[in-house]
């Protein structure tokens, strides 16, 4: 029952920022529609994921070519791969392309993003929820990516669709022939080890006490980003009935808004 909105020019400026707020639409949905040459201001998510190149071009990258190597992203690594990007050049990875270059540089950007992914105003909140259990730890979870802006929205769930993919190969396997395949060792707990800190920051990188954070704020950061891993389908889905929930009240206090949504649905 998602719904999509690519264009708002007809509703009064009000309505538009709470269609904006509202995010109903969801991008699988959405494809390459709008034709080129023609301004249309847009609400919700925009036609395509509001996800960073670099982001994106690593996780496909590793998910196509490296899922098996062994302790992908606990190899540190230096390359020119992030001095290209930050000048702006269109950088291409291919088969060649080591693994732990690509994992060293999306770890980096995410670190070292000016304004965390989970937005730092938010940090206690999401922290908070490791203390409770069962749905209503995932029901909260969901209740706060529901504030992400979209962006951030978008790009940590691509992140997290990227590391469930990468956990599901942390153990060895063997093909149609009986042939071995190797783990990569990178388990859900490891990876939530690695990235949770890069994604969950208390302080900007930097500022003083950054990376002082104690066992029991540490631990948190590990169990959240673990949970956030496994539950990542379910923790994005907007159920029908809340969808239905939010029309009935819209029908309440914005008659407008709720007509313009029906006619696009």
């Amino acid at each position: 029952g998602a719904m999509s909105v690519d264009s708002i020019t007809d509703l009064s400026d009000n309505a538009s920022k709470l269609l904006e707020a509202l995010q109903l639409s969801h991008a699988h949905e959405l494809g390459p529609r709008r034709s080129l040459g023609k301004k249309k201001t847009l609400s919700l998510n925009p036609i395509t994921w509001q996800v960073p190149r670099i982001v994106d071009r690593c996780c496909t990258h590793i998910e196509t070519h490296e899922l098996t190597v062994a302790f992908i992203f606990l190899i540190s690594s230096i390359s020119k791969l992030r001095e290209e990007f930050d000048r702006g050049l269109d950088v291409f990875l291919d088969e060649h392309q080591s693994v732990h270059d690509v994992a060293a540089l999306l770890k980096e950007f995410l670190r070292d993003m000016p304004d965390s992914l989970i937005p730092r105003e938010l940090y206690n909140a999401f922290l908070s929820t490791a203390s409770m259990e069962g749905p209503a730890q995932l029901s909260a979870l969901q209740l706060l990516l529901f504030l992400l802006p979209p962006c951030h929205s978008d790009t940590l769930h691509r992140l997290l669709r990227f590391l469930s993919e990468v956990a599901r190969h942390a153990e060895c396997s063997w093909d149609p022939d009986g042939r071995e395949i190797p783990g990569n060792k990178m388990t859900v707990s490891n990876l939530a080890t690695v990235f949770g800190p890069n994604i969950l920051q208390k302080e900007k990188p930097g500022e003083k006490d950054a990376c002082a954070l104690n066992f029991e704020e540490s631990a948190a950061i590990i169990l959240v980003l673990q949970i956030l891993i496994e539950h990542h389908q379910t923790l994005f889905t907007v159920s029908p009935e809340m969808q239905s929930d939010i029309l009935r009240r819209l029908f309440q206090t914005d008659p407008d808004v709720i007509d313009y949504l029906l006619r696009r649905k």
